[in-house]
């Protein structure tokens, strides 16, 4: 169930098939169903179909503007910010986000487990494990790492993004939804039966989702992915307390002086499941479990 192919690991089950980059900050950076087709966006102006990169790629850090970005799904600390020290100045970033992770792989009977681990980033003290699960249904299981590897105590969230084409989005809770940022604008929302429907449309911007269940969907052309997390009603989340959020981004006339001269390369719909808030002295970890499955016409 497990091939390695050059730089990129692949988990095949005959229903699913997950491709893994480890040199790109530990991305999935492909999920795809039995009939082939892709569920993430990829940037393919940098990575061809089989993930091999178009271009030498270097860890970095910068500003906003200066992520390189390939797509897929992969996992940061929040909050996010640029002002104060307990915020990740992100992405870029040379650990955590643009970095190699090193590789553990294990195969037995049914079932394919990749770890993919961080370096020790000095600016956040956390080092990051993303663990792949895939056995024999049409979903996997991704569990989430930080561990303080500093001799500080630290206090952060768990944030794992995915991005996505131009789709749906469903958040399942109460229709209670925080307006995050506007690039461009807010997007625009509607409440449904037992959660918040986001359309399709074209605008940068992000809402947060504080009263989320744990269930979040996203479905374009005949696929519907969902992620399922467990949420604590009792503890502090990022970003006004939001347990998900979803970002919306498109191209643009030129980049976004407000975000850092951020310039969009696609319409790109980003779902994003964070965990709670967490002191961690030296040495202690949190840790995140979200279970994905794919249903498709």
């Amino acid at each position: 169930m497990i091939d390695r192919d050059g730089e990129v690991l692949w988990l095949d089950n005959g229903l699913v098939r997950l491709g893994l980059l480890p040199a790109l900050g530990g991305r999935l950076l492909s999920l795809s169903t039995r009939d082939g087709r892709e569920v993430l966006w990829r940037n393919d102006k940098l990575l061809t179909d089989r993930l091999e990169l178009r271009h030498e790629h270097r860890p970095h850090g910068g500003n906003l503007g200066d992520w390189v970005n390939y797509g897929g799904d992969k996992t940061w600390p929040a909050p996010q910010g640029w002002e104060r020290a307990d915020q990740w100045a992100g992405p870029p970033d040379p650990v955590l986000d643009s970095g190699r992770y090193e590789v553990t792989a294990e195969q037995t009977a049914g079932t394919a487990v990749v770890t993919l681990t961080s370096g020790d980033d000095p600016r956040t003290g956390l080092r990051l494990t993303r663990r792949f699960e895939l056995g024999g249904g049409s979903g996997y299981r991704m569990t989430l790492t930080a561990r303080n590897t500093s001799a500080r105590t630290v206090r952060w969230a768990l944030w794992n993004v995915t991005q996505l084409g131009p789709g749906e989005v469903r958040v399942d809770g109460p229709a209670e939804v925080t307006e995050l940022l506007a690039g461009t604008a807010f997007p625009e929302w509607h409440e449904v039966p037992g959660g918040v429907r986001v359309p399709a449309q074209d605008v940068v911007g992000k809402l947060g989702f504080p009263a989320a269940t744990g269930r979040i969907t996203h479905a374009a052309d005949g696929l519907t992915w969902t992620q399922t997390f467990a949420v604590d009603e009792d503890a502090e989340y990022p970003d006004r307390g939001s347990r998900a959020e979803v970002w919306l981004e498109c191209p643009q006339p030129r980049p976004l002086a407000a975000l850092g001269d951020l310039d969009p390369p696609a319409r790109i719909v980003e779902c994003e499941v964070l965990g709670p808030l967490t002191t961690l002295a030296p040495g202690e970890a949190t840790t995140l479990t979200i279970d994905c499955t794919i249903e498709g016409e």
